[in-house]
């Protein structure tokens, strides 16, 4: 009898972002008769849970990283640098152990440079090849893009979730004049895709989604329940976290929703308002949703995206300091007529690893 061929997959934990866009592929896998086994860590860990009950799900520590209340977040980060240059190399030793355990195959590992082994086939996930530092920190984006480079350099492949076109949606972030051999554009990742239905009843006026670290988290909520009472519209509040709130009887709040609720929100509403979070773009490009994007404060990846997409007419953005939602709905954009790319590199990569894997 042939052994299976096991893959492991790792999404990042900060937020669910991540492991949102792993969805697909995780799915595309089993497809092909690969066995995935995920590791993952804190919400992620119980959000695949849900969506893959039937699979292995194993602990693997993540970086922990908690927002500024301010708007000093990139300067925080610089601050954590040695801590997740240390768990980068701790997780690439805890990586061994689960490959012996489970005698693993095939690592794909989103957006955590230190899941690579020398024993296995990996694959690194990220859409940012550049990070966009703000003022006088543009200094060190070039040491940034050398240390990323030697760590994406120890993958067998870089696997970008965009498209290579000038109609992509991630800008510079992945489409930076870095050369790095081993990438392919995978196109945009989605976890609605396959529920998404051609023709709903938009009955939902505004649907919020509301995601990532506090406590930047509660201080938008606390701005946006300021402004939707009385508004005679059906608006429906997403929170993304089961923190207690008090009832507000002018709109529908839910705490959480998983894969299947929040697709019949989204193609239910007739416009959306979240961050601008790379995997809630891909969605909502993907969805076709007239939406307003208001990136993470001091986030300069989020507020970067919201700036380039808006600029391409393609999603309204501004900021959480100016938000109204009466200029929201004032200005949103009405999606633009784009034509989506027809793209088969993931299907031909998953069938490239299952011919190296699965015909011997």
């Amino acid at each position: 009898m042939q052994k299976s061929t096991k893959i492991l997959v790792c999404p990042l934990d900060w937020g669910l972002g991540h492991a949102s866009r792993d969805i697909p592929i995780i799915c595309k896998l089993l497809d092909a008769g690969f066995d995935v086994i995920i590791a993952a860590c804190g919400d992620t860990v119980n959000f695949l849970k849900l969506e893959f009950p039937e699979l292995v799900v194993i602990n693997l520590p993540g970086y922990k990283i908690r927002y500024s209340k301010r708007n000093f977040q990139i300067i925080k980060m610089l601050a954590l640098i040695p801590k997740i240059i240390s768990h980068t190399y701790k997780e690439h030793y805890l990586l061994k152990e689960i490959i012996e355990k489970y005698a693993i195959d095939i690592v794909i590992a989103d957006n955590r440079f230190g899941l690579w082994n020398n024993r296995t086939y990996n694959i690194f996930i990220t859409h940012q090849l550049k990070v966009k530092f703000p003022g006088f920190l543009r200094l060190l984006e070039p040491i940034y893009k050398g240390i990323s480079g030697f760590f994406i350099r120890r993958f067998d492949e870089c696997w970008i979730p965009d498209y290579m076109s000038e109609n992509n949606l991630s800008g510079e972030l992945s489409h930076s004049k870095i050369k790095l051999d081993n990438c392919y554009y995978i196109g945009p990742l989605s976890r609605f895709m396959k529920d998404a239905k051609n023709e709903v009843n938009e009955d939902i006026d505004i649907l919020f989604v509301l995601s990532g670290p506090e406590p930047q988290r509660s201080i938008f909520e606390n701005k946006i329940i300021d402004q939707v009472n009385d508004k005679g519209l059906k608006i429906i509040l997403v929170r993304g976290t089961t923190k207690k709130i008090n009832k507000m009887p002018k709109i529908v709040v839910l705490d959480v929703a998983n894969t299947k609720i929040l697709s019949d929100l989204l193609v239910r509403a007739k416009m959306v308002i979240c961050r601008s979070g790379y995997t809630s773009i891909m969605d909502l490009y993907l969805l076709k949703k007239k939406t307003v994007l208001v990136p993470t404060p001091g986030q300069t990846e989020q507020e970067y995206l919201a700036q380039y997409l808006s600029q391409k007419n393609i999603f309204y953005s501004i900021t959480q300091k100016e938000f109204t939602l009466d200029m929201a709905t004032q200005n949103v954009f009405n999606f633009p007529e784009i034509s989506k790319e027809k793209n088969e590199v993931l299907e031909q990569r998953i069938i490239n690893l299952k011919k190296k894997y699965c015909s011997s």
